[in-house]
């Protein structure tokens, strides 16, 4: 076979990779990264995408894994062991309060939420054996918008791990690492790889150290990703800088239309300047707010039925990120596996709709927004 110069890095859609001899074999634990032996602990496809992910946020490495859920827990079992304490933010993805909360206390984690008047003042909450806090960079789903700086210098106060969940974000808005943050996760599903296609995570770390310690934890828990998903997200990750510009813009026109429509009653979005973090999304987030958003019509399940069977083109779909725009229902679905009294104490209503902005012409988006509300 002739020797060929791929431009776009190929397929390696292999479970296990071949050696010459003793000597090969020898020669690939000496050097470790110099080639390549069984998919589950490396590959060409993840090793691609780790890296151009590792460069986007300035980091010391990463390592890619099966989902988004797989990275926050290759991140706690890197930093964490039984008897260890974690602290987590109050307002978070429900699945990572599940995580947290359900599974890693089964085995030997205690775990405390921290409630959002006391993130920056931790020292309530801190345990001699307290190892990290688990925080986003932009909640879900009611987007308030962290100071990272901050939360970094309170976590290094006590000598606590800060790991940042930065899926809403990206590192195109912001980049936690160079803020102070220790390891950053992402659920690549989301924008990184942005086509809706992929189930991916990456968990991204600045200390050497901990770099080590999640590829081993991603090994020998079987966290992974296969190859075809990580050349799809690689090839989705081309696009990502052009398509937060865009995500942000439809979102912000969107959002300035929800908050002047009679039927809503309330916005979250970060780009309004009525939102108590404007100010600092504006500076953290380098003039970008990102695509997502959350807004309230009444507290009416049926009212809600009734909107969302009358959108025309945006869909009720659980996820979000994708290039086209959807909608979900957080209290029937990220956040249904909380107990009533946090579901309330965070906001999370009946008339909660979470909406995910994608790169279609923003008119179409407001004009199918506006006649769903009539129905309202």
């Amino acid at each position: 076979m002739p020797h060929i110069h791929p431009k776009t890095t190929p397929i390696y859609q292999t479970s296990v990779f071949t050696f010459e001899d003793l000597n090969a074999l020898e020669h690939y634990f000496e050097q470790p990264g110099q080639s390549y032996m069984y998919t589950r602990y490396s590959n060409p496809n993840s090793d691609e995408l780790a890296e151009q992910v590792s460069a986007l946020e300035e980091g010391a490495g990463a390592v890619v894994t099966s989902s988004g859920m797989s990275a926050i827990l290759a991140a706690m079992l890197t930093l964490c062991k039984a008897g260890d304490h974690i602290l987590c933010a109050e307002e978070i993805y429900g699945g990572s309060s599940s995580l947290l909360s359900q599974e890693l206390t089964r085995i030997g984690m205690e775990v405390a939420f921290v409630p959002p008047a006391s993130i920056y003042n931790l020292q309530d909450f801190v345990q001699p054996n307290t190892r990290l806090l688990l925080a986003e960079t932009m909640s879900n789903p009611l987007l308030q918008v962290l100071d990272i700086k901050r939360l970094a210098r309170e976590t290094k106060r006590h000598d606590i791990k800060l790991v940042v969940d930065n899926t809403f974000a990206t590192p195109i808005i912001t980049r936690p690492l160079a803020l102070g943050a220790d390891v950053v996760v992402h659920s690549v599903t989301k924008y990184l790889s942005g086509h809706s296609d992929v189930t991916a995570g990456v968990v991204v770390c600045r200390h050497p150290d901990d770099l080590q310690r999640v590829k081993q934890v991603m090994k020998v828990y079987g966290l992974n990703l296969s190859p075809f998903e990580g050349w799809l997200a690689a090839r989705g990750l081309k696009t990502l800088r052009l398509r937060m510009r865009q995500h942000s813009s439809n979102a912000l026109a969107l959002a300035n239309f929800l908050q002047a429509h009679p039927k809503v009653e309330q916005v979250w979005y970060p780009g309004l300047e009525m939102h108590p973090h404007h100010a600092l999304a504006k500076e953290q987030g380098q003039g970008m707010f990102g695509g997502m958003m959350s807004f309230r019509i009444k507290d009416d399940r049926e009212a809600v039925n009734r909107f969302m069977r009358a959108l025309r083109h945006i869909p009720f779909a659980p996820s979000l990120a994708g290039v086209s725009t959807s909608i979900s229902h957080p209290l029937g679905t990220s956040h249904r596996s909380l107990k009533p009294e946090q579901q309330q104490a965070m906001g999370i209503t009946a008339g909660v709709i979470r909406l995910s902005v994608g790169i279609e012409e923003p008119e179409e988006l407001i004009a199918d927004l506006e006649q769903a509300l009539k129905q309202v």
